[in-house]
């Protein structure tokens, strides 16, 4: 019973949640990243490069067959081994982009947090001082 006990001590303590809580808060942020590169940043690349899209730059690395639509999901579809490289490029964008914010978000938290002041010495207790007069008298 104490590995259950051992693991519900360790489920409930304020790390445990925390942790929980950054990964769902984190996989639900990632989704925004995602959308933001590829519904806003990628458009806006698109159309300073002339309407290029990233996600269909791809390398065929087998025979394309007749009637084989030319875009990287017509070939998947087409079962074509194809290196697509444009998708890459989008998701190391969109990893770029989150550690960017994540490294503000960090940066801007360690900002905020005071740092605790120094405790002021304790002030010694009349008995220890009593002590200390007697043994420095007995020194003489």
């Amino acid at each position: 019973m104490s590995v259950v006990s051992e693991f519900r001590e360790f489920a409930v303590k304020g790390n445990a949640m925390d942790l929980a809580v950054g990964v769902i808060i984190g996989a639900a942020f990632g989704k925004i990243v995602d959308s933001i590169v590829k519904d806003l940043i990628m458009p806006i690349i698109g159309a300073v490069f002339g309407g290029f899209d990233f996600s269909n730059l791809f390398i065929t690395l087998g025979a394309v067959p007749e009637g084989a639509v030319m875009t990287l999901d017509g070939l998947k579809e087409a079962n074509v081994p194809v290196f697509a490289y444009g998708n890459f490029l989008t998701i190391l964008l969109n990893f770029i982009i989150l550690a960017f914010i994540v490294f503000i978000i960090v940066r801007q938290l360690n900002r905020l947090k005071k740092e605790a002041p120094p405790a002021a010495l304790a002030a010694t207790p009349e008995d220890v001082m009593l002590l200390r007069e007697i043994r420095d008298s007995l020194k003489k």
